[in-house]
């Protein structure tokens, strides 16, 4: 054997599919009955409901330069775009969309049309540049020019560089709503590269939602996988590297504490230690629910979008994510929302819907947020709560119990603030010292996400390092 792999997430499956391609022999080995890590989409006990367990929107995937090398189409993958990416609800019954158009969504922002399209435009019309070294973040980028304009704004705080470009609510709430994907409070540098990085996407690429769950995505690498050869086995929970099929290589997609756990005695003294205060960051608190029609916004610009911000001002956005960080639990928690069955008829039965939506909350927690969620979702959208048929909720340890990797909850493989964005989880990144065994989770660069780039920059480091090719 060539190559195992340890986990069928979008990495591991991204490491073996690099591998696979330079004609190796890879084995992947996953724990749970289907690959996909958190690509993964389930049945409920309410027939014809489908509902995406972990990711549901994918403007990353369609973006990462390595799924896009890739003829996923051709193995059963369709990515639907929703009219608009982003819909973020206000108090005065009005939304802030983002639409596609660049110069449409600056319209919408009043004084501050000018302000976004200064911030905005050039990065939108470079993004195929620009991405490359985002997504990359280790390596010398090849726009530097680009990549140093980009970074000064990055890596500063969202509430920072919001109010610095922006007078208006409306601008600075959107651009509030998009940071606190990267579960640091607003106030905490690089909070604003997430905001940005999101908002160019939009443009760019699309917020899209494959067609029939985040499930297609993983069934279509596991596909083209076994097209190369490469073989995928299912409900072998790894307890040990040792209990591995001899190979050259093995990579994991695991973040530290399951590295540790199957790996730990063949590590160094200082590796493990390093390893050990790997800091996990904050949980999702998950919510499925089941409807006997679509969300009642007040604002109808909310039904063009398949993802909905429910948080209201910068400064209430800001006070819900920087009580999770102080261990509290936000009275109005901001919520990012899915709605894909508007535009995926797959996800219902005819004339039902589905709905996703999370808040964050303290890494491990155990408080039920299911009421403070539906009060946001009702504040927006008054009478949401007698459409609902069934709900499923999943608290961080459920997450955890559904994917190891998700410790505590923790849906991004650890912080992301700047010390732990470029050098994770270690300064040795995919490397562990032991030759021939390396880490490919979101653990690594370029972190969370679903597009599969750190599988592909560890797997291109094993093939130069173990198997002598590029």
């Amino acid at each position: 054997m060539d190559v195992v792999v340890v986990g069928s997430g979008p990495n591991g499956l991204a490491a073996a599919l690099i591998l696979a391609r330079a004609g190796l022999e890879v084995e992947v080995h996953e724990a749970a009955a289907v690959p996909g890590g958190g690509m993964r989409t389930a049945g409920s006990s309410w027939p014809g409901f489908r509902h995406d367990v972990c990711s549901a929107v994918h403007p990353l995937a369609v973006a990462s330069p390595f799924f896009r090398s890739l003829p996923l189409a051709e193995y059963g993958l369709e990515c639907i775009q929703p009219p608009a990416p982003v819909a973020h609800p206000l108090d005065d019954g009005s939304a802030i969309l983002v639409e596609r158009s660049v110069q449409s969504t600056a319209a919408t922002l009043g004084v501050d049309e000018a302000a976004y399209l200064r911030l905005i435009e050039e990065f939108v019309s470079k993004w195929e540049e620009l991405l490359p070294g985002v997504l990359d973040p280790v390596r010398v980028p090849q726009h530097p020019v680009l990549m140093a304009r980009f970074g000064m704004r990055a890596l500063l705080p969202a509430s920072r560089l919001a109010r610095s470009f922006f007078s208006g609510l409306r601008a600075k709430a959107f651009f509030a709503g998009m940071a606190a994907h990267s579960m640091l409070p607003l106030e905490r540098p690089p909070s604003a590269a997430f905001s940005l990085v999101l908002t160019i996407l939009a443009h760019a690429v699309g917020w899209p939602i494959p067609r029939g769950g985040s499930q297609k995505i993983a069934n279509a690498l596991a596909s083209l996988l076994r097209s190369l050869g490469g073989e995928i086995v299912t409900g072998t929970p790894v307890v040990s590297i040792d209990d591995l099929p001899p190979s050259r290589t093995i990579l994991c997609d695991l973040t530290p504490r399951q590295l540790l756990t199957i790996a730990g005695h063949r590590f160094s003294a200082g590796y493990r230690r390093s390893l050990q205060s790997y800091r996990y960051g904050p949980a999702a608190f998950k919510i499925d629910w089941g409807l006997d029609g679509p969300i009642p916004w007040i604002s109808p610009e909310c039904g063009r979008a398949a993802t909905v911000h429910v948080g209201g001002t910068i400064e209430e956005i800001e006070r819900s994510e920087r009580a999770v960080w102080e261990g509290n639990h936000s009275y109005r928690p901001f919520v990012l929302l899915a709605q894909p069955s508007l535009f995926d008829a797959t996800r219902a039965p005819q004339s039902k819907h589905t709905a996703w939506a999370y808040c964050h909350v303290p890494n491990g927690s155990d408080f039920d947020m299911t009421e403070r969620i539906e009060n946001q979702i009702e504040r927006f959208a008054p009478g949401f709560r007698s459409h609902i048929l069934a709900r499923h909720v999943m608290a961080p340890a459920a997450l955890e119990q559904h994917n190891a990797n998700l410790v505590g909850g923790d849906i991004n493989g650890g912080v992301q603030d700047l010390a732990q964005m470029f050098l994770r989880p270690t300064w040795r990144t995919y490397g562990t010292g032991v030759k021939g065994l390396y880490i490919c989770s979101s653990s690594t660069p370029p972190g969370g996400g679903v597009h599969g780039m750190c599988g592909f920059l560890a797997a291109r480091r094993a093939l130069r390092e173990v198997f002598s090719a590029i």
